[in-house]
């Protein structure tokens, strides 16, 4: 073994120690529940939670998916604020941002299947959807979670139920709906770097029919570095200010119908993320080989001492790229009806909106070489009417959906590429349609079958300039997506599944189509991205103080794009590599009551890729750890007056990735592995209604690279925005 290989399990040692003693915690617990004499009288003090992931309400252990599910009440005791933090704590997932240097920007990656891009050409592969709508844009997507009813993560294709764009997974971010319970509660937060975040959090009931919740709140933090070549800059590296609201209105007549009328809002604004650049330095490297442009007056080739001696600093010139912005805002409304004892209706429409400014210096120097100053924004619309129902032993879910977006992206202002003017305008129309149907069927108390299947149908239309005139392309894709299981209630209580699952995407134009200058030909858009994920589980409570579950899927995927950039002539190239993946791997996730105040939640996910040879090369998929892990323990101490004190820990651990979709060692796209901790001790007093805590996030200040790429001529590491962070939170109720 060599001595890389070495170091990686010396690293693995603690975590994968730690994470045994877990699982043998576990497993000794299922000796103990076939001894169990009547497990079903016995108090559970495992909170079973009711999830929507199958667009209809069961217990999590019900669904015969590989599911993760956290309530949003107790996001803020394990760090979790954004899908960011999300990422730290489920198997195979992996949450990296990027998208010309916005703060946030959320690309997450589940089973080796993401988009590290935001253009409007290109669709990320894991599906984000808020209250039932779909997020199409990336930038802006790192909601704040704040007053949530919980956060679901589906791992493997989801093409069934949630269509185009989740052949990796979907995340489903569900609000509190309002209703008759009066509540009110304010959160206050301060803490080291610059930490300053205020929420409010109102729910009421206006008549016996109407009811409304608002929440609303302003979160500002410091940057990691200086933009030390532009002293008016207007924010500092990393800082990010966010003002966000989200308003609920909800009429229920009658216990069988509900109408949700739902408006929410952000504005965000920073500066650009941390990043640097490794400069090619040899004779034949593009920088090495050019001038320098722009002040001081040019003096010979670029070199890395050029760029910013400490890596979270950044050195460029150019004012227009040191902040970023976002805002979003989105009106939706719900409707619920149950006609009968045994059908009911639900119908989602909605409006979206965005738009954000962003752009990189891609050398980080002070010269006017490579620098993207950028804006987009994009219009959707979306409505889906379901019909579900019962017919004795049989259950079905199912419906149509309409989808539309208009998008655009633009680079020409105040850009430049090798010290020349630069262009790029990207126009796309893309609209998406689909019917589907999912039928259950017990056939026993214990075991229950379900299929289902949707045709989609969807066309795009796109134009494309890179300053050589607009080229217009159209493309139109169909696909029929499936789904069987299984899940079989075992005597102990323990739910088995097996299930196959296919996913589907549309195909994609190229996002920087800088091909067009010597081949007028290359801007059209890929085949459909197809995916077959087939998958057994088991998962459910072991006694009343030990839940878990466990995950063995093998996916292949067809037709699957990898973005790959270089330079090249007129600029930043964009091209999919089409590939075959087959990923392979286990999941396993368990909570465990030690006593009756310390409690023990576990993660850990392993997973294999293979990617078919292109051209000689053997590509990886990108930003996909082989293993990901978490742990966290908490303990609650009870006072004789009954105050309580809370102290909670949560390990993330993420294995060593590549930045991009080639393993050449010589590319230094290799992304190190990397161990966060954070902390949180909170109190509660007796018989009173505020909290107060202490908190800690990335506790050893661990900085890490989020992403590298290798253009030929540089390299670029995006790093890490999440430095150490400790303060106080205060929560009052009233």
């Amino acid at each position: 073994m060599n001595s890389k290989n070495n170091t990686a399990v010396q690293k693995l040692t603690t975590p994968l120690s730690l994470l045994t003693l877990a699982l043998s915690t576990v497993l000794s617990g299922s000796v103990l529940a076939q001894q169990a004499t009547d497990s079903a009288e016995e108090t559970s003090k495992i909170e079973k939670i009711t999830v929507t992931a199958t667009k209809r309400a069961q217990v999590i252990y019900e669904v015969p998916v590989a599911i993760s599910a956290f309530s949003g009440d107790a996001l803020a005791e394990q760090g979790i604020t954004d899908l960011t933090d999300v990422g730290k704590f489920v198997p195979n997932l992996n949450v990296t941002g990027f998208s010309a240097g916005h703060t946030s920007s959320a690309n997450p990656f589940i089973r080796g299947i993401g988009l590290q891009d935001h253009l409007i050409t290109t669709d990320p592969g894991v599906s984000v959807y808020v209250d039932g709508v779909y997020l199409g844009r990336q930038v802006g997507q790192n909601w704040n979670l704040n007053n949530i009813e919980r956060i679901e993560v589906l791992r493997g294709p989801q093409g069934t139920l949630y269509g185009r764009n989740s052949i990796g997974g979907a995340i489903n971010i569900i609000t509190k709906q309002p209703d008759q319970t009066t509540l009110r509660k304010v959160t206050l937060q301060g803490g080291s770097r610059g930490r300053v975040k205020g929420d409010v959090f109102v729910n009421a009931g206006l008549t016996d029919e109407l009811s409304f919740n608002v929440n609303a709140g302003y979160n500002k933090r410091d940057g990691l570095g200086k933009f030390i070549n532009v002293p008016d800059a207007k924010y500092d590296v990393g800082e990010t200010e966010d003002t966000y609201g989200r308003l609920s209105v909800k009429f229920a007549p009658n216990k069988d119908f509900s109408l949700v009328l739902t408006a929410d809002a952000n504005d965000g604004k920073g500066g650009l993320r941390p990043y640097t650049t490794l400069i090619d330095e040899v004779p034949t490297g593009a920088y090495y080989t050019g001038e320098r442009f722009g002040a001081p007056l040019p003096s010979g080739p670029l070199r890395n001492t050029d760029v910013a001696a400490n890596p979270y600093d950044n050195a460029t010139g150019t004012k227009e790229v040191t902040e970023v912005s976002n805002q979003a805002d989105g009106i939706s409304l719900t409707a619920d009806w149950n006609f009968s004892d045994n059908f009911s209706t639900r119908a989602i429409i909605s409006r979206r909106s965005s738009e954000y400014k962003a752009g990189l210096d891609d050398d980080g120097t002070i010269y006017a070489l490579d620098h993207y100053p950028e804006r987009g924004d994009a219009d959707q619309t979306s409505a889906e009417l379901q019909l579900n129902g019962y017919f004795g032993d049989f259950d079905f879910v199912s419906g149509v959906y309409w989808f539309n977006e208009e998008g655009r992206n633009r680079q020409g202002e105040d850009s430049r590429f090798n010290g020349g003017a630069n262009l790029l305008q990207l126009d796309q129309d893309a609209t998406s349609r689909a019917v589907f149907v999912n039928v259950g069927y017990n056939l026993t108390d214990d075991l229950r079958i379900a299929g289902g299947v949707r045709y989609n149908k969807d066309k795009k239309s796109a134009v494309a300039n890179v300053g050589i005139g607009p080229f217009a392309a159209e493309d139109d894709w169909s696909q029929v997506s499936f789904d069987l299981s299984a899940n079989y209630r075992l005597e102990n209580g323990m739910n088995l599944y097996g299930s196959i699952q296919s996913g589907y995407q549309s195909g994609q134009f190229p996002a920087r189509p800088y091909c067009l200058f010597g081949n007028p030909e290359c801007f059209v858009a890929s085949d459909n991205i197809t995916a077959v994920n087939y998958e057994v589980g088991l998962k459910g409570q072991i006694t009343s103080d030990i839940s878990m579950s466990i995950a063995l899927f093998n996916t292949e995927y067809d037709d699957l794009p990898y973005q790959v950039s270089t330079t090249a002539a007129g600029g930043f190239n964009t091209t999919n590599l089409v590939v075959k993946q087959r990923s392979r791997g286990i999941e396993w996730e368990s909570t465990v009551y030690v006593t009756d105040g310390f409690k023990l939640h576990t993660s850990l996910g392993y997973i294999d890729v293979d990617v078919d040879e292109q051209d000689g090369v053997t590509p990886v998929a990108p930003l996909t750890p082989e293993l990901t892990a978490s742990i966290s323990p908490s303990y609650e101490y009870v006072m004789d007056n009954g105050s309580s004190i809370t102290t909670r820990i949560d390990y993330s651990y993420r294995g060593e990735m590549y930045g991009e979709p080639s393993s050449d060692p010589g590319r230094l796209t290799l992304i190190d592995s990397r161990e966060l901790v954070n902390m949180d001790i909170s109190y509660v007093p007796a018989d009173a209604d505020w909290t107060v805590a202490l908190y800690g996030q990335n506790i050893f200040d661990k900085r890490y690279d989020n992403a590298r790429l290798n253009t030929g001529d540089y390299i670029l590491r995006i790093m890490s925005n999440d430095a150490s962070e400790f303060g106080v939170r205060y929560s009052l109720k009233f």
